[in-house]
């Protein structure tokens, strides 16, 4: 097998074993993504003279059928092709011939491969977001059953003031809108056409990087070849630390639901289904789910670790070292697609106990209220404050009423005004233009590969 770069010499074993590493066994997860690209490539050749009719069809052909064959069955790369770039040349140039060594005019395995990542990156986000989405939505509706549910509220996990469940819910739900607004940049990044900056400076023929942009349904050309290549772990590393958003959040989340489905708590239980047991305790239900949910968050933060780490200090154009920034990009997506999944069936499956959130009210959780209804009557703040401490020291404060604390609480965001047909309305506007998004891509990539495809199919069902 001979190798794209190899010009009359042999790589040392040990150095193709440590240069090669794994990357012939991620690029299987990219090979329709490579072939569909190829595809578009080979379409602007042909455009600019540089392939005849029939080499075109030619390839189309081959590369629509290695296509589709990656994406069902699935196709094995050999160490020694290294990538899928030589995998997919070999298999032309044994197919069609000598057209399929004219498919890498004008470019490089540099921006070769990222087309490929961004193609794979590109569907990837917005599975990301769909999950994210149902999330948001699996909150909202457990806010909504339980908007006026009492709970007491914390700061330093003390008793501080009293709140319901429908606000915590939905706290997480706006949360996440947040981290989508950041993954919506980083889409927006990703969503640009690397074709054609070839090793980083561009190439002496007259490539046509906007048609290849339009056939590959990206929204626009990343400009500048130079930054095209230096961009890569860059823009990465935008993705990932978009989703380590998402991990940091869900791993609060995780603590809150560990802590108040303790028996000393009691607020939540979850049910058998989501707890694992013990193999030498019988009585044990133990909350495994989101103990993984609040480590992986960190397997997750650790991506971008790697990626910043790996980018931080190199010169511009390629380095080799951006290899090692595939890797965590393809799991980084992965594991927040599952992080995701896991907690919208947990907030599913949460039972809510009533009676020990309103038996965990005491009287100091109104103590702010009792201030400020003196501050209501006339008081400054200041003395209010110290004369309701005064009061509870003493042990005189009063009981309240639960409900009509909450519903004084109206203003935007408060308990008694969670807004959350506002969070509905936010994360419909961000469903359509992710639908919209999709749709455009569906349709590019079924014209290049001749029926629909999915670039990113999810994580593999092995892992």
């Amino acid at each position: 097998m001979a190798k794209l770069w190899e010009k009359g010499y042999s790589l040392d074993a040990l150095i193709e074993r440590f240069t090669v590493g794994n990357d012939y066994l991620l690029d299987r997860r990219l090979i329709a993504c490579d072939a569909v690209a190829s595809i578009a490539h080979a379409r602007m050749l042909a455009t600019i003279g540089l392939l005849s009719d029939e080499d075109l069809r030619a390839l189309e052909e081959e590369l629509r059928a290695i296509a589709r064959e990656a994406a069902t069955s699935g196709l094995s790369i050999a160490r020694a092709q290294e990538d899928s770039h030589t995998f997919i040349e070999e298999r032309l140039v044994s197919r069609v011939g000598e057209a399929g060594k004219r498919i890498h005019t004008g470019r490089s395995r540099n921006d070769q491969v990222l087309a490929s990542t961004r193609l794979f990156a590109r569907e990837g986000v917005l599975a990301v977001r769909d999950a994210l989405a149902d999330t948001v939505l699996s909150l909202c509706d457990f806010a909504r059953e339980h908007e006026s549910s009492p709970m007491p509220g914390r700061t330093h996990l003390q008793p501080a003031m009293p709140s319901t469940v429908g606000l915590w819910a939905a706290s997480y739900a706006e949360g996440l809108l947040d981290a989508d607004a950041l993954l919506a940049v980083a889409y927006r990044l990703v969503d640009r056409s690397p074709l054609g900056a070839a090793a980083s400076y561009g190439v002496p023929l007259p490539l046509d990087r906007e048609l290849v942009a339009r056939e590959l349904g990206f929204s626009e050309v990343q400009h500048n070849v130079l930054d095209v290549v230096s961009s890569r772990g860059r823009i990465e590393l935008a993705v990932l630390e978009s989703l380590d958003q998402i991990g940091i959040l869900l791993s609060r989340f995780a603590t809150d639901l560990i802590l108040f489905t303790m028996p000393e708590f009691a607020y939540f239980a979850l049910p058998p289904a989501l707890c694992s047991g013990s193999s030498i305790m019988p009585q044990k239900r133990n909350p495994d789910g989101l103990e993984l949910m609040r480590g992986k968050s960190s397997t997750l933060s650790s991506y971008a670790d790697l990626v910043r780490n790996v980018v931080r200090s190199l010169p511009s154009a390629y380095n080799r070292d951006v290899q090692e920034t595939k890797e965590p990009l393809m799991r980084g997506i992965d594991l927040a697609a599952a992080l995701l999944e896991v907690a919208s069936l947990t907030v599913h499956e949460l039972e809510v106990r009533p009676d020990r959130l309103a038996a965990s009210l005491s009287t100091e959780i109104y103590a702010t209220d009792d201030a400020l209804d003196r501050v209501v009557s006339g008081e400054s703040f200041r003395d209010a404050y110290r004369a309701v401490a005064s009061d509870l020291a003493a042990g005189t404060g009063a009981q309240r009423d639960h409900a009509a604390a909450i519903a004084r609480r109206t203003s935007t965001g408060a308990p008694g005004n969670l807004g959350l047909d506002w969070v509905r309305e936010c994360l419909a506007v961000r469903r359509a233009e992710a639908d919209d998004a999709r749709t455009r891509i569906q349709a590019a990539v079924e014209a290049l590969a001749g029926q629909p495809l999915a670039l990113y199919p999810g994580a593999p069902t092995d892992c």
